[in-house]
């Protein structure tokens, strides 16, 4: 995998016949930002063969690896300039300068799973600092802590927890393939989180690299950057190569349990219903979600057969378990044949959708899992919602001309409850009965069928409108969605577009986050599509 220096007449030949965001980037300043780069690392740490370029024979595959969602894979999707894998905080050092000095974006990318693309596209000449060579993993078992790179997945974190011990975990996501870096830059919510919280809030301290270059850790960053960059979103204030984290204590057994049900039984809907008045006052150490799946994923004889999955996890054994959905939740019916008891590490994988023989070391594959388009948007309900209303909503998953439609059931409650709404910039914590994912997926590439499922998502929002969190209405950071905060009238001035999604994602921390990026990043240097503003863009800044 060899850097590239070619002949200027060969360079413009294949720049023009590759990219458009290229056209802009002569071949001169090309060989200049590459010999930026070489001039401003350490010897000791070579960068030329961590730099990809289109004219690179690797260039498709290092970009095409990580890239979780189909839409932005397409042909026309903006290219990167170049691609950097640093190995050592002085090659993303070098990249910071020689971007600032080219009048290039940079765009970071961990995992890949940003939802709307945002680290790995842009519409202006870019590069990617893409962090999968930063993955190192180092647990501390007697402190009960861990310092990982932003570049590890959630997959490799859980594995090396798991190889050090079988009472500690980490209370963050179930998708193994999530980059570390964007799970808890804007949050991150798994099976633990009514216990431990987010990912984000056990956050201890941090190695991050500013728009100069300069290294910090959490002393000298100070409290306020480091707030912000726990749940203040990627790609606002600079690049955090790594976390200190808090590791959690988790029994030595623990239980998962799932039932099935038709969706268009009458019982189904009531269960709903009824779920939302226990599921956040429920034992802390329980949490008991629903997932409702439609679409023609879901078709049998001719027809479509929505299903609602409940599905908990549990702190315990299958007895104790029992006995508290029994009591409090009894119109469930779970039975111990519905749960299987297992180590955390176990769960992990089972709640990932591997079956249950499968090997543990499935966790360290970095590979997307599906080649699928995606779109998701979120909600936060504080009322609980009608059975009429219900209703209306799971007529929308019997759609046959979508592949596959969810509707996610995220509990609250808890340790969800105790936190501050300021302790992090991730708002949303007690009032919150459960948050609400509406997640369409499909194989087929095509403009109908990206409009198809587009539309679907979008009309089901419009409809739960009635239903869900008022002034704002509240939005989930990590489901990044580019359709809020789009359609404002011409004449409003940047800051006003960027506060409607800054005020769904954030509340009230979001002005707080505005003097954080301007004292960190006042030329607003990292920025993407919806990455927070800076005092000057709000008052100088139109559209």
């Amino acid at each position: 995998m060899k850097s590239f220096l070619l002949t200027p007449f060969a360079l413009t030949f294949i720049v023009l016949s590759i990219s458009p965001s290229w056209v802009v980037f002569s071949t001169k300043k090309h060989e200049n930002f590459v010999q930026c780069l070489l001039n401003n690392s350490l010897s000791t740490y070579p960068i030329s063969n961590l730099i990809y370029t289109p004219i690179n024979s690797s260039y498709s595959s290092i970009l095409n690896f990580s890239i979780q969602n189909l839409r932005f894979s397409s042909k026309e999707t903006p290219k990167p300039l170049a691609i950097i894998t640093p190995s050592h905080v002085s090659h993303i050092q070098a990249a910071i300068i020689c971007s600032k000095s080219h009048a290039l974006q940079i765009r970071t990318r961990s995992g890949g799973h940003d939802f709307e693309g945002l680290s790995y596209i842009s519409d202006v000449p870019f590069v990617v600092v893409d962090l999968i060579n930063l993955k190192s993993i180092a647990i501390d078992v007697e402190n009960e802590t861990a310092w990982v790179q932003s570049g590890a997945t959630l997959g490799e974190l859980y594995y090396r927890i798991a190889e050090k011990s079988r009472t500690l975990a980490f209370p963050a996501g179930s998708c193994p393939t999530v980059g570390v870096g964007g799970h808890l830059s804007g949050g991150g919510f798994g099976w633990l989180m009514r216990k431990y919280g987010l990912a984000a809030d056990n956050v201890i301290d941090a190695s991050f690299i500013d728009a100069n270059g300069k290294v910090y850790d959490r002393e000298s960053m100070g409290e306020d950057l480091f707030w912000a960059i726990r749940g203040g979103g990627g790609g606002s204030f600079g690049i955090v190569v790594a976390w200190k984290v808090k590791l959690v204590r988790v029994p030595a057994t623990v239980t998962i349990c799932g039932i099935n049900r038709n969706l268009e039984e009458e019982d189904t809907i009531k269960l709903i219903h009824r779920w939302q008045y226990v599921t956040n006052k429920l034992d802390e150490n329980l949490l008991l979600g629903i997932s409702l799946i439609g679409g023609n994923s879901t078709q049998e004889g001719g027809k479509t057969n929505p299903m609602a999955l409940f599905s908990s996890f549990f702190l315990g054994k299958v007895n104790e378990l029992v006995t508290i959905l029994n009591t409090n939740f009894s119109e469930l019916g779970l039975a111990k044949e519905d749960c299987s008891e297992m180590s955390w590490i176990k769960s992990v994988l089972i709640m990932a959708g591997f079956p249950k023989q499968e090997a543990l070391e499935v966790l360290l594959n970095r590979a997307p899992p599906s080649g699928l388009s995606t779109k998701i948007k979120s909600d936060y309900v504080k009322e609980p919602i009608s059975k009429a209303s219900f209703k209306t909503m799971f007529k929308r998953l019997k759609a046959e001309d979508i592949e596959v439609a969810q509707i996610m059931f995220i509990p609250y409650g808890g340790r969800m409850s105790e936190i501050s709404e300021s302790l992090t910039p991730f708002p949303h914590r007690a009032g919150n009965i459960y948050k609400l994912g509406y997640y369409v997926k499909w194989k087929e590439q095509s403009i109908d069928a990206e409009k198809r499922h587009l539309n679907w998502v979008r009309v089901i929002y419009d409809y739960m409108t009635p239903f869900v969190s008022k002034s704002p209405r509240a939005a989930y950071n990590n489901y990044r969605d580019l359709d809020i905060g789009t359609n404002n009238k011409c004449g409003k001035t940047s800051y006003n577009r960027a506060r409607v999604w800054g005020l769904k994602y954030f509340g009230k921390n979001f002005d707080r986050l505005v003097h954080v990026k301007t004292k960190i990043d006042p030329t607003n240097f990292f920025r993407n599509e919806q990455s927070i503003p800076t005092l000057t863009d709000i008052k100088y800044s139109t559209i």
